[in-house]
């Protein structure tokens, strides 16, 4: 498969759908892939009509995680493969300024669980499920994914999933704070798009710097959290969309953002 076709990018009025587009292998992830996404995340990154991304899996899986069967060299750097492919993917999902919402269908596996977990939102089917699955085969998991498991799930939660290798579906995700929603399978693209153009119709600097806000206290003080806070609250005091939201509580209106 081609490297325009490994990963597909559709617009739908300021909002964007990401696709992963290897269904025959479960959207495992290859070198195609990798660099596709890469190119997929700038571009609607820098794209300041796009309000909201929508990152999703074609065919029966969100992502199955690596693709086992590529064909890699004996003396391969797989940390520098880690810091080099995948670090700038995922990066470019959390440092976006803009949220992104994940909408999983079947499995979330491997690095692809990080695909899914990175992401601000997430919306799953009934029938998906987030499995780490590197115990099987002697890894650990990557992609950041401990990250998110510890400051979701907690330690001793996470360790027990990546140790036992254990499957959480779609309603253990919801109960465990790993998802946001979880719909019927049929449902799962409506659904999310539904959300992403809720989220459209928002502060588009105020959803930045909220988010913004939440990546910083993850790793801070609460002290130097409340700092950080004062700072992005200005920006967004400064800004006409606090004007115009101000404007429109007045007159009982409904705000029109422009994010500037």
């Amino acid at each position: 498969m081609s490297q325009a076709l490994s990963v597909t990018t559709s617009i739908h009025g300021s909002v964007a759908v990401i696709c992963f587009n290897r269904p025959d292998k479960l959207n495992a992830f290859d070198e195609s892939q990798r660099q596709a996404f890469r190119k997929a995340a700038s571009k609607v990154n820098a794209d300041d009509s796009i309000r909201a991304v929508v990152l999703m899996g074609d065919g029966r899986a969100f992502s199955a995680g690596a693709d086992l069967s590529e064909a890699m060299p004996d003396d391969v750097d797989v940390e520098q493969g880690l810091i080099q492919e995948y670090k700038p993917a995922l990066m470019a999902i959390t440092q976006a300024p803009k949220p992104w919402i994940s909408a999983v269908n079947g499995a979330a596996a491997g690095i692809g669980s990080a695909f899914a977990m990175a992401c601000d939102l997430t919306v799953m089917a009934e029938d998906a499920y987030i499995y780490q699955a590197f115990s099987a085969i002697g890894l650990i998991p990557d992609g950041g994914a401990t990250w998110h498991l510890a400051q979701t799930v907690g330690r001793k939660r996470a360790y027990e999933l990546i140790a036992l290798g254990a499957k959480l579906n779609a309603m253990e995700c919801l109960h465990l704070g790993l998802c946001n929603r979880v719909v019927a399978n049929a449902a799962l693209l409506d659904e999310t798009m539904a959300l992403a153009n809720e989220l459209t119709t928002k502060a588009p600097l105020a959803l930045r710097y909220a988010k913004e806000a939440l990546n910083v206290a993850t790793q801070s003080s609460l002290s130097d959290t409340f700092d950080h806070e004062a700072k992005l609250q200005k920006i967004c005091a400064n800004s006409e969309d606090a004007k115009e939201g101000s404007r429109a509580f007045l007159a009982k209106r409904k705000a029109q953002f422009t994010g500037r």
